[in-house]
C-alpha cells in the first residue's frame, strides 16, 4: 500500500536494519593535483549556505571572541599604507603583464588559426579568469605530478634507554602513576569549575591532567613532563582556580602567578584561564609585550587574582608601576619551564624569583625537561614531586614522520623541495619552520609569489601583524604558516595537518616542540624535516627515539629541477616586493620623525613624562648582548679560515640560495654548540636539606662525645688531605669570594733530589 502511493515505511522492531555499503579506507598517498583549490573550488554544491547561523544558542557561546576582547582592545593599531600580500599581488600581475605583451608581440608574426585550433578552450578560460591564472601549464604537469616515493627509515645502532625512568634524588616523590579511571567529577572541583568545564566541551581528563590536578590541589610542589597537545593549561588552571574559589575576601590582591616565554602563548593561557573562570568570581589579567602598558597598569592596581605574563613585561611592571608588587604570590607556574630558565631568559628569572614569596607553591611544565630545571627544582622547590606521564623526546603518539634528505653540494635545493613539497603534496593547514626570521620573510614572499595563501610569524612583526596572521591560518584564510620558533611552543592552532622543517631544529627537544604543533589532542598529524649532511646527527637520534616507524621522502629530480629554476626566475620579483618594502619603511620613519617635530614644536609633548626603569643599566644589557652574541660566533666558527669566509660572505647585499641555507644551518649549529657547553659542565654539588635528622652514633661512646662544630673539625682534621689543601692556600672560588688578587702569590716549592 504504502509502495503504491510512494511513501517509505517505517521499521519494524522485528525487521532487520538494512546493512550500509562498507566503506573502503583511503590511499596512503593521494595522486598529486596542481592548483587543486583553483580546479575545484567552484564546483561546491549551492544547496548549503555556509553563512547561515542559529537565531539562538544554548548557554555561553563557546567562540573564543569574548575571552580575546580584553587582549583585542589593548592592541596598538599602525596605520601600514598596504600589505606585504597586496605588494606580492601587485607584483605579480605587473609580470603577468609583461609576460602576455611578450606573448602577444610573439604570436603577431605566426598564423593566428593554427593557434586558435590548438588552444581554443584555454584562452577563454584565461579571458575569463585573468587575476586566477595557473602557475604551471599543462607541459609541466606531466613532470609535476609524478609522485614521490616512501621509504621506510631503518633503526641503526641500539635505541637508547630511558634514564629518566628512576625519580633522581632531586625529588621526593614519584607520583607518575595515576588513577585512569579518574574524572573531572571525582577530582574534587567545585560546581562553578565543572560547568566550565563541560561548556568547554571536555568529556575526559588527559593522562597529565589525571596525574597533576589531585597533587596541584594538595599545593605540593610540581614537575611535570608530558608530550605536546596533551593539556598542560588545563593540568595546572584547574587547581589553580579551584583554590582560588575559597579564596579570603578581606583584601584583592595577586594570589598566582604565571609565567610564560612568548606573548602569543601567554594570550592564549589567558584565553584558556578566562574561559575556566567564566562562572567564578576569579579576576585574571594579562601582561605581555606589544600590548597597551597604561591599560594593563590599570589592571595591575586592582589586584587580579591570577596574573599571566612574560618576563620582560613583568620586570618593567616591578619596577614601574605603583602598588604593584609580587610579595603576596602563593602559587608561581613556569610554563615551558626548559626554556623559562635558559640562558635568555636567566637574568630575568633570576630577578623575579628573588622578589616572590618565599613561602609559596611552584609548578614547572614543559614538555621537554632540561638540566637548568632539575637544577632550579633542587633549589627553589621544597620537596617536588615528579609526574613524567612522557619521557623527554617522546612526539605525539599519531605523529608521522618523514625526511628528505638534501644531498652534499645540493643546500641551495631546500627552497625548491619546500616549494614542490607545498604545491604538489602539502596544500592547506601547513606550518613551515625557519632558523632565522630573513628566509621566513623571504619563503613567504617566495611562496606568495608561486600563488599559494601564506602568512608570517616572527619576533620582526608588530604585535598586531602577529595575532592577525595567526587569528588568519586558525580561520583558513591562509594555507601556510611560515615562522620561527617563536611559534614552536606550546601554541594550540586547531587543525594543523603538517608541520615542515625548513632545516633541522638545533637540539631533539626543539625539534619535538616543532612537531608538536601537529597530532595534537589524540589527531593524526604529519612532520617533513629536510636534512642535511651536517644535521644526520640529530636525525640519528630522533630516528632512535621514534616509537613508530620513520619514512624516508624522495622527490623525483625533475621536480625539484623545475621548482629550482622557476625560483630563480622570480628572483627579480622577490627583490621588487623587498624594493617596494624598503621604500615604505623609509616613508613611514620620515612621517614618524615629522609628527614628533611637530608635537614638539606645538609643546604637546610634556617633558615631564617620567623614563621607564629597568633592572640592568643600558649598558649592562647590551654587555650581556654583545658577549652572547661573541660566544655564539666563537663556538661556531672555531676555524680561522671558517671564520674569514663568514665574515667576507656576510659583507655580500645578495646571498645565493646554498649561501642562505648554510647560514640558517649555521645559526642551529650555533645553538647546539651551546646547548653541549652547557652539558660538559660540571654538576653543582647539592645541599645536604636542613629537615634531615642527624645520622645516628654506631657505638655509644661515639655518641657520648657529642657533635664537634664545623670550626672544631677543620682545626682537628690532620688528615693528608686537609694538610695539602692547607698548604695549597685558599682555591680560586675562594678567592673570588673574598676579593682578594686572583694569581697565586709566588711562594718556594720545594723539591725532592
Amino acid at each position: 500500500m504504502l509502495e503504491q502511493l510512494g511513501l517509505i515505511g517505517t521499521i519494524r522492531d522485528e525487521d532487520l536494519s538494512p546493512e550500509e555499503p562498507a566503506t573502503e579506507s583511503e590511499p596512503e598517498e593521494e595522486p598529486i593535483i596542481l592548483n587543486r583549490k583553483k580546479k575545484f573550488g567552484g564546483q561546491r554544491s549551492t544547496d548549503f549556505n555556509c553563512d547561515f547561523e542559529f537565531g539562538e544558542r544554548d548557554g555561553l557561546s563557546l567562540d573564543e571572541d569574548w575571552a580575546m576582547s580584553d587582549v583585542l582592545k589593548q592592541l596598538k593599531k599602525k596605520r601600514t599604507m598596504t600589505t606585504l600580500d597586496q605588494k606580492i599581488e601587485k607584483v605579480r600581475k605587473k609580470r603577468k603583464a609583461e609576460e602576455k605583451s611578450s606573448q602577444s608581440s610573439e604570436a603577431e608574426g605566426s598564423e593566428m588559426k593554427e593557434e586558435e585550433e590548438e588552444e581554443p578552450a584555454d584562452r577563454n578560460e584565461e579571458d575569463e579568469d585573468g587575476d586566477e591564472e595557473e602557475e604551471f601549464g599543462s607541459s609541466d604537469e606531466e613532470v609535476l605530478t609524478k609522485s614521490d616515493t616512501l621509504r621506510e627509515k631503518e633503526r641503526r645502532g641500539r635505541k637508547k634507554k630511558n634514564v629518566e625512568e628512576e625519580a633522581p634524588e632531586t625529588f621526593s616523590e614519584d607520583a607518575s602513576q595515576y588513577n585512569e579511571q579518574l574524572t573531572f567529577e571525582e577530582m574534587n572541583l567545585s560546581r562553578p569549575i565543572l560547568k566550565a568545564v563541560t561548556a568547554l566541551g571536555f568529556k575526559e581528563p588527559t593522562p597529565i591532567q589525571k596525574a597533576c590536578v589531585p597533587m596541584g590541589l594538595l599545593g605540593r610542589d610540581l614537575c611535570a613532563c608530558a608530550a605536546t597537545g596533551t593539556g598542560k593549561t588545563a593540568a595546572f588552571m584547574l587547581p589553580v582556580l579551584e583554590r582560588l574559589v575559597y579564596k579570603p575576601r578581606t583584601s584583592q590582591v595577586t594570589r598566582v602567578l604565571v609565567l610564560v616565554p612568548t606573548r602569543e602563548l601567554g594570550i592564549q593561557v589567558h584565553s584558556v584561564a578566562r574561559q575556566l573562570a567564566q562562572f567564578t568570581s576569579i579576576t585574571t589579567c594579562l601582561a605581555v609585550g606589544g600590548l597597551d602598558l597604561k591599560s594593563q597598569e590599570v589592571a595591575l592596581r586592582a589586584g587580579p587574582d591570577v596574573l599571566i605574563a612574560t618576563p620582560g613585561r613583568l620586570i618593567d611592571h616591578l619596577h614601574n608601576t605603583p602598588s604593584f608588587e609580587l610579595s603576596h604570590i602563593e602559587i608561581l607556574i613556569l610554563d615551558e619551564a626548559d626554556r623559562m630558565l635558559d640562558e635568555y631568559f636567566e637574568e630575568q628569572m633570576k630577578e623575579i624569583i628573588r622578589l616572590c614569596s618565599y613561602n609559596r607553591q611552584t609548578m614547572l611544565f614543559s614538555a621537554t625537561m632540561s638540566e637548568e630545571v632539575k637544577d632550579l627544582a633542587a633549589v627553589s622547590l621544597k620537596e617536588p614531586i615528579r609526574i613524567f606521564v612522557n619521557s623527554n623526546t617522546d612526539v605525539a603518539p599519531f605523529l608521522r614522520q618523514e625526511f628528505v634528505r638534501i644531498r652534499p653540494h645540493r643546500e641551495g635545493d631546500r627552497e625548491a623541495v619546500v616549494a614542490a613539497l607545498l604545491t604538489r603534496t602539502f596544500q592547506d593547514h601547513v606550518m613551515v619552520f625557519t632558523q632565522t626570521r630573513k628566509q621566513a620573510h623571504r619563503l613567504h614572499i617566495l611562496l606568495g609569489l608561486l600563488g599559494l595563501k601564506v602568512g608570517e610569524l616572527h619576533g620582526e612583526l608588530s604585535q598586531n601583524q602577529r595575532l592577525e596572521n595567526l587569528r588568519r591560518f586558525k580561520d583558513e584564510q591562509i594555507d601556510i604558516l611560515v615562522a620561527t620558533d617563536v611559534a614552536a611552543r606550546g601554541l594550540d592552532i586547531d587543525g594543523v595537518k603538517t608541520v615542515i622543517n625548513f632545516t633541522m631544529p638545533s637540539t631533539t627537544k626543539h625539534y619535538v616542540h616543532r612537531v608538536g604543533r601537529t597530532a595534537r589532542a589524540g589527531r593524526s598529524g604529519r612532520s617533513v624535516s629536510l636534512v642535511g649532511e651536517s644535521e644526520r646527527k640529530t636525525l640519528k637520534e630522533v630516528v632512535k627515539s621514534a616509537k613508530n616507524s620513520v619514512k624516508a621522502r624522495v622527490l623525483p629530480t625533475e621536480v625539484v629541477l623545475k621548482f629550482r629554476d622557476l625560483i630563480s626566475k622570480l628572483e627579480k620579483d622577490v627583490e621588487a616586493v623587498m624594493k617596494l618594502e624598503r621604500e615604505e619603511r623609509e616613508m613611514a620613519a620620515s612621517e614618524a620623525k615629522l609628527s614628533v617635530a611637530q608635537k614638539r614644536l606645538e609643546g604637546s609633548a610634556s617633558s615631564s613624562d617620567s623614563q621607564r626603569v629597568w633592572f640592568q643599566t643600558q649598558q649592562e644589557r647590551k654587555q650581556s648582548r654583545m658577549s652572547k652574541a661573541l660566544q655564539e660566533f666563537d663556538l661556531a666558527l672555531r676555524g680561522k679560515k671558517k671564520r674569514e669566509k663568514f665574515l667576507k660572505d656576510g659583507k655580500k647585499k645578495q646571498l645565493t640560495s646554498e649561501e642562505r641555507a648554510q647560514f640558517e644551518i649555521l645559526k642551529a649549529q650555533m645553538f647546539a654548540e651551546r646547548a653541549a657547553k652547557r652539558e660538559r659542565r660540571a654538576k653543582k654539588a647539592r645541599a645536604m636539606p636542613e629537615d634531615e635528622p642527624p645520622l645516628k652514633a654506631t657505638n655509644q661512646k661515639a655518641a657520648s662525645r657529642g657533635r664537634k662544630s664545623v670550626f672544631d673539625e677543620e682545626l682537628t682534621n690532620t688528615s693528608r688531605k686537609s694538610l695539602k689543601n692547607y698548604r695549597a692556600g685558599p682555591s680560586f672560588a675562594d678567592r673570588k669570594r673574598l676579593g682578594l688578587d686572583r694569581k697565586r702569590s709566588g711562594g718556594s716549592r720545594f723539591r725532592k733530589k
